[in-house]
């Protein structure tokens, strides 16, 4: 501990001048100084008491500040100091234009969303952006940019309290180019998906994401991905993706990913891992034995994960992806002719591993209904399939596909498939960080239409107080690295997730003995508590557990980003 200190010292000391730290007669300022809290640097090392000065929007020094002066001061004692949390899968991509203030994340230490799986806001032409007016539930509004790094900017320029950056979408490009048809491109379509990839990458995209078992995704080859991936390597970006499955061909699906790394030579991520049905939740060990042979053999390989054993959907993930074909349109005209729904309704109870089907991995008991356009439905909301089904007199395959149909929607729905033995085990997993996996809403207004998964709200809160503090199974210093360092070595982020002079100051206080979720899946709009400061760029968003309404992000850039306007997003790598 002692090294360490002296370490942070002897650099805050080096970097004084280079920050614009000014001085007079030996005694130092800055803008805000944090004083006294457990400082946790981001690297895994143990805490030490000491102070965080803070010049504009970085940090300028650490460690025994007595000499120092704050313009303002903070007293953070019996408080962990620590870098800003990084979601590294969030759905916030609608909710911040409704509300950048990103509420249920700010109030846990997020200070960056990242955005991507499969779907991202840009490349869209014109037919994507009329589908997506189209398609839009709860939150409205219009799409006024075509290229993902232009949603961001839109973002930025919105205002927002948390940074922002996303992965391009496989999904996204292969819309854009095939629309949504089961056949391979030709070489000349792949050209065209490749140089979307790029562009967004030369805009700032981390890399290129995927999300395998939903169509159209699910019509891509292996071949198709590592040329994705290939593209955004080009400009240093890594692949990341949601397995083919998760379950039933989970190990095999673990192996494609690695396939695409070694063939596009990019580090990976697995998104949100988990062994989902009962019948597969013994197949943890078998992946991590793969994933760890892959890295001890030079591969990147790293994951993510949620706190919970539930994921959330939609009622697509329950039916098979032939009968998504064509789109959204096609999808629900299918689903009301009768011969087709018989078909689908005997595909929907039949074991298989042709596809991954949630449904039968959960049972009708354990899928949670939780989002619906409809006002007619939105009554339905929190109810299970099996339940609705009852009521009708129908069964749940017919009630799933009537759902559908009479919503014009996929149904947002909660599937409860892991194994709390297992999600115990992963966090203890040194190559794994964290993500929701979710939007970042607002316990107020239009979010309360619908019941997002609990994790919106308290997947953070639950890492530190339930599986840190409680259950002890990993150290507080470990967690935070897994929150901040790591997935920000594995994004190639620049000046971010560490505690170190001349990196931004995203940082955040909060009290380790009470950082606690109360959101459940019965009544999941309810914030976190225990994270008493956030600051985002410096400015703070969140003051003893209030949001201040600041609205600081900024974009941040993968490693081949392009130049931005001044205060719009990081200087390039």
């Amino acid at each position: 501990m002692r090294s360490e200190r002296a370490r942070l010292l002897l650099t805050s000391c080096a970097l004084l001048v280079a920050c614009g730290v000014s001085s007079t007669q030996g005694e130092e300022r800055c803008d805000l100084l944090l004083r006294g809290g457990t400082i946790y640097d981001g690297s895994g090392a143990p805490g030490f008491v000491g102070d965080l000065a803070i010049t504009g929007d970085t940090i300028t020094a650490l460690g025994g500040l007595e000499e120092w002066r704050g313009e303002r001061e903070i007293d953070a004692r019996g408080l962990a100091v620590a870098p800003g949390f990084i979601n590294v899968l969030s759905w916030a991509t609608e909710s911040l234009i409704e509300d950048g203030r990103a509420q249920s994340d700010i109030r846990q230490g997020v200070t960056l969303e990242v955005f991507g799986e499969g779907w991202s806001m840009g490349p869209l032409n014109n037919t994507m952006k009329e589908e997506v007016v189209r398609l839009q539930a709860d939150i409205r509004y219009d799409v006024e940019w075509t290229t993902l790094g232009q949603y961001l900017d839109f973002l930025v320029e919105r205002g927002v309290s948390p940074n922002v950056a996303s992965f391009v979408g496989a999904t996204t490009v292969r819309i854009h180019v095939l629309g949504y048809e089961d056949r391979a491109p030709t070489a000349q379509e792949l050209a065209a998906m490749q140089a979307l990839v790029r562009d967004a990458m030369r805009e700032g995209a981390l890399g290129v994401g995927s999300s395998l078992i939903y169509a159209p995704a699910f019509y891509a080859g292996t071949d198709e991905l590592v040329a994705l991936a290939r593209a955004a390597g080009e400009f240093g970006g890594m692949y990341i993706s949601h397995l083919r499955s998760e379950g039933n061909k989970l190990l095999e699906a673990v192996e494609e990913l690695i396939h695409v790394a070694r063939e596009a030579d990019v580090p990976a991520e697995i998104y949100h891992l988990k062994a989902a049905g009962r019948e597969n939740w013994g197949k943890l060990d078998a992946v991590i034995e793969r994933v760890e042979a892959a890295r001890a053999a030079g591969l990147r390989i790293t994951a993510d994960m949620y706190t919970y054993t539930a994921g959330a959907t939609g009622l697509d993930a329950a039916m098979p992806p032939w009968c998504q074909e064509g789109g959204h349109d096609a999808w629900v005209a299918r689903l009301q002719d009768p011969e087709t729904r018989a078909r689908i309704a005997k595909e929907m109870s039949t074991p298989t591993d042709a596809w991954e089907n949630l449904y039968l991995a959960a049972g009708a008991d354990n899928v949670l209904l939780v989002g619906f356009r409809s006002d007619a439905l939105k009554p339905l909301t929190g109810r299970t399939l099996a339940d609705v089904a009852a009521e009708r007199g129908t069964s749940p395959e017919e009630t799933a596909m009537d759902l559908v149909v009479e919503d014009d929607s996929r149904v947002g729905s909660v599937y409860f498939l892991m194994s709390e033995e297992n999600v115990a085990r992963q966090v203890a997993i040194p190559w794994v960080s964290f993500c929701s996996d979710a939007e970042a809403p607002t316990s107020a207004g239009v979010f309360l239409r619908s019941n997002p998964h609990p994790r919106a709200y308290g997947n953070f809160a639950r890492l530190l107080g339930k599986y840190v503090r409680e259950e002890k199974r990993i150290s507080l210093e470990e967690a935070i690295r897994r929150l901040t360092s790591l997935p920000a070595e594995n994004l190639k982020l620049h000046r971010r997730g560490s505690l170190q002079p001349g990196h931004f100051a995203d940082v955040v206080l909060f009290d380790p003995h009470a950082i606690q979720d109360h959101a459940t899946f019965a009544e999941p709009h309810q914030y976190a508590t225990g994270m008493e400061h956030v600051f985002v760029n410096g400015v703070q968003v969140l003051a003893d557990g209030e949001h201040t309404g600041a609205t600081p992000g900024r974009v941040v850039h993968g490693p081949g980003g392009r130049r931005r306007q001044p205060g719009q997003g990081d200087e390039p790598h």
